[in-house]
């Protein structure tokens, strides 16, 4: 089948590439000239584990194509992904500035019968306003072509992108033309073949299901980490409170280990967008109201804890930061907890030494050279000349440092740990003072 999508980031470029390697004809189209050309001499723009070869052997074999030609693009695909950015406006709600703006794009240069189908996460009636701008824009050109909008939505993990897509747990199609339900389910038989996993429904559901199901996930964080702040007070410890409501298969062990925070592109911008369109209709979603301040008051917690066990002293002193992605295997650092705590540290006088297996680039476009940063090739580099130690980002290589060196490292013998990686016992044993979420502090000294 011959695809377009419109946006080269992160849904767009893994939607796109996905497809093209069961054997469509794929043309991704973005306005970014400069990432275009750089698409096309085979230069990845993000990171995502084996995105880069895939991206590479289909743009090969010819089945993955970029351009910066709208009209080319239009042309080219019965099926017209919308695969854009929706970044939160200042209000919270989703601006769909970029998404408009491919629907006019499809509007202008559109021939022959198209399916737009939004991919990217928009809030309820998104598809509507895609109709309608359409409907107007091909009015006003004096020609009656059919088409139809479709909400198709993403459900990709970074760091698993692949693999969500190729073997997905679900595939939400919102539509309301039997027919274009069909076209769809034809489009994604490759991927649903050992069961059914898609599940159709009208479009104002499928538009909602995306963001119910972020809600959800980032519910169930802020719970535990509302938790994890309350077993601190009750001298209780969260890692085994986590075990035994684990095992409930009601509750899980998915999304209930305490932290610093959540971040990423879609938890937060998602949670605000779907309690603003609640507040445009009338409704107060006090939940999700209450999901997001837990977690920008939890990405506050290390800093908290530093704070307290330095008596405030700060000024002149140097932390390693180990982590600065939002979450592991990604470079991606939009709403990382990393930030906060890092300009914290820098805001009271501290030098943050920071190492990231993927995340030290992204840091420097954001931070330029700022006063303060020293972005480390290693994590033992971070560690030289240290005061203490902060770990961000659950990193498999941070799971089991030499503890005895980072005793001899440290000058202060102490560890802050914002991802509860370590064992309390194990690290006092090794001479550590010891700080987590939700556990008790463990030290060589108070015993």
């Amino acid at each position: 089948m011959k695809i377009t999508i419109f946006g080269t980031g992160y849904v767009g470029l893994v939607t796109g590439t996905c497809l093209a390697e069961v054997g469509n004809d794929v043309l991704c189209m973005d306005i970014d000239q400069k990432k275009i050309d750089q698409l096309n001499q085979g230069v990845i723009p993000i990171y995502e584990p084996g995105l880069e070869a895939m991206v590479k052997e289909n743009y090969q074999s010819g089945r993955l194509r970029f351009t910066s030609d709208a009209k080319m693009a239009v042309e080219h695909g019965l099926f017209q992904f919308i695969a854009v950015g929706t970044p939160p406006d200042e209000d919270g709600s989703a601006d769909l500035q970029y998404v408009l703006s491919v629907a006019k794009a499809i509007a202008e240069h559109v021939t022959e019968y198209r399916i737009v189908v939004d991919k990217s996460t928009v809030p309820v009636g998104t598809a509507d306003k895609v109709k309608s701008l359409i409907e107007t824009a091909l009015t006003a050109r004096g020609v009656d072509i059919e088409f139809d909008v479709v909400s198709n939505p993403e459900f990709l993990k970074e760091g698993s992108a692949i693999a969500d897509f190729m073997k997905p747990d679900r595939i939400i199609i919102g539509t309301d033309n039997p027919r274009t339900t069909e076209l769809l389910k034809a489009l994604y038989t490759p991927f649903n073949r050992s069961h059914e996993r898609i599940i159709d429904m009208d479009v104002r559901s499928a538009e909602l299901t995306k963001y119910a199901a972020n809600a959800m996930l980032a519910t169930k964080i802020s719970f535990m980490n509302e938790l994890a702040n309350l077993a601190e007070h009750l001298g209780a410890d969260i890692e085994r409170v986590r075990n035994g409501i684990g095992a409930d298969s009601r509750i899980g062990y998915h999304f209930i280990y305490p932290g610093c925070g959540y971040g990423g592109s879609c938890f937060p911008k998602d949670v605000k967008a779907l309690e603003r369109t609640a507040k445009e209709l009338g409704y107060q979603a006090e939940l999700l109201g209450a999901v997001e301040r837990v977690n920008e008051r939890q990405k506050h917690v290390l800093f908290n804890k530093i704070h307290q066990h330095f008596n405030g002293q700060l000024k002149g002193k140097t932390f390693a930061l180990w982590g600065l992605s939002f979450k592991p295997k990604t470079d991606d650092m939009r709403e990382a907890p990393s930030r906060v705590l890092l300009e914290a540290l820098i805001d009271a006088g501290v030098t943050v030494q920071a190492y990231d297996p993927e995340a030290l680039a992204e840091a420097k476009r954001i931070y330029g050279n700022k006063a303060g940063l020293v972005l480390c090739k290693t994590q033992t580099e971070a560690l030289n000349n240290a005061d203490a130690l902060c770990v961000v980002t659950e990193w498999k290589n941070f799971w089991s440092p030499d503890f005895a060196q980072l005793k001899l490292k440290l000058k202060a013998a102490v560890v802050f740990d914002g991802r509860n990686l370590y064992e309390p016992k194990q690290l006092k044993a090794a001479g550590l003072t010891y700080y987590c979420i939700g556990r008790p502090v463990t030290s060589s000294v108070s015993g």
